[in-house]
């Protein structure tokens, strides 16, 4: 199942909801705003990950960099 994750960004946590291929919520979580913690939720879904949608801002701006070089 292809899974669509919206990340909204702090600077402690990040709140991740994650939506199924049919628009229904798979799971809501709040992680460590850390690239290791959010990879590591990433990993542990079930299904494949196809988008991960980040809000634009000075806070997300690294943790892009690093989300792609993890390979999402």
């Amino acid at each position: 199942m292809k899974l669509f994750v919206g990340m909204d960004v702090s600077l402690e946590k990040s709140a991740l909801c994650v939506l199924s291929e049919h628009g229904e919520v798979v799971k809501e979580a709040e992680v460590a705003c850390e690239p290791e913690a959010i990879g590591a939720f990433l990993c542990a879904l079930a299904g494949e990950v196809a988008l991960i949608g980040l809000e634009a801002g000075p806070l997300s701006q690294w943790l892009h960099r690093a989300l792609t070089e993890a390979g999402f």
